[in-house]
């Protein structure tokens, strides 16, 4: 079989954040090639906005299992009872490929057809960037789970060099993942125009990697807004509390994209980040980009970003200022930046995402596997 013959696609989701929106721009990607997607969602349920996104997408069958993130297992069963579950579901499904958003959901479990997971993050390297030093109970089960994923798999995507890097580094793995950078389509609502001055940064706001917290301190030595979209709760602790940024909420796609079309400036000064979809869409809008100096930001931005060291408050603030103080600078790395953006474009996403799959639905390849 190749994927000229491929009908079915069995994808799992996350339906809190970026796996999501990358869910969806690969079954539209499958549905315009008259492939269909059965998309398994795991965690928190979908909101009416996003069911109604699902079913928008031609071909895609949504499931709402209620199993549990393999992050969020209160133990290591847990992990393996939901991967066994997806197996099922797979195959009543009729997927002829099986493609996971965590490695961890292969734990255990021989698909009966091809299987590949994208790793979006991982909590050994996020730990390794963010906290350091010897990683707790739940962290080691995980990634314990993660390196049986990763060995039971026929492939893995990266969504970057640096962080298949990581993976490489953290799991000895022996054959490096495949690279297929993130892409996105535009939002309607985030056209090229006039820019205001302030600064807008967007995400998860309490997950500590995205270091949140230094942009705040260094809003206080500002002259323009700082605007914060997106959760301050996550699942464990109680809000984030910020006291200089102007917090928007979590926003839906078509508000946070008039505010990317708004903000001059986007500020990203992550100690973490395998790629950062919302800092593409912000180039895609013409946004000048400050980043934390972090290989994966480097490897995809380039000289199209002003970096900062994500532990340095007045640099932050000081390369803020610098942009703000002169709009045809900022102007002038936006586009850069939306040139940049340019190399992203979800079709390229799409495509090599379907040449892995050629690979591994290759008749030869079947023969050897059975």
């Amino acid at each position: 079989m190749s994927t000229a013959g491929l009908r079915h696609v069995m994808m799992t989701t996350d339906a809190v954040g970026g796996v999501w929106t990358y869910s969806l721009d690969l079954a539209r990607g499958f549905a315009d090639r008259a492939i269909a997607t059965t998309l398994v969602v795991l965690g928190p349920a979908p909101d009416p906005a996003q069911a109604a996104e699902a079913a928008a997408v031609p071909g895609l069958r949504l499931i709402d299992t209620g199993l549990p993130l393999d992050w969020r297992a209160r133990h290591e069963g847990e992990v393996r009872a939901t991967a066994a579950a997806l197996g099922s579901i797979a195959e009543r499904a009729g997927a002829e490929l099986v493609h996971l958003h965590a490695p961890a959901l292969a734990a255990g479990v021989r698909y009966a057809m091809p299987a590949v997971a994208t790793a979006h993050s991982c909590m050994a390297s996020w730990w390794e960037a963010v906290r350091g030093g010897p990683m707790p109970l739940e962290f080691r089960r995980h990634q314990r789970l993660t390196a049986e994923g990763l060995a039971a798999l026929d492939a893995v995507i990266a969504p970057s060099r640096s962080f298949a890097g990581a993976l490489c580094r953290c799991y000895r793995l022996r054959t490096e993942p495949t690279v297929v950078h993130n892409g996105r389509t535009p939002l309607a609502s985030a056209a090229l125009g006039r820019k205001e001055a302030c600064v807008l940064t967007a995400g998860r706001l309490w997950d500590e990697a995205k270091n949140v917290a230094l942009l705040d301190r260094a809003a206080a030595a500002l002259d323009w807004p700082v605007f914060a979209a997106g959760p301050l709760q996550g699942p464990d602790d109680g809000p984030r509390h910020f006291a200089h940024l102007s917090l928007l909420g979590a926003l839906p796609p078509a508000a946070l994209a008039r505010w990317y079309a708004k903000a001059a400036v986007f500020a990203s000064p992550a100690r973490y980040e395998p790629f950062g979809l919302a800092v593409l869409e912000a180039a895609q809008a013409g946004a000048a980009l400050v980043l934390g100096d972090i290989p994966s930001f480097r490897e995809i931005w380039g000289e199209a970003a002003v970096f900062v060291d994500p532990e340095d408050t007045a640099g932050l603030a000081a390369a803020l200022r610098a942009l703000l103080a002169e709009p045809a600078r900022a102007a002038a790395l936006g586009a850069a930046a939306h040139d940049r953006a340019q190399r992203y474009p979800v079709g390229a996403m799409v495509q090599r995402t379907l040449d892995l799959y050629h690979r591994l639905l290759a008749p030869e390849r079947l023969r050897r596997a059975i």
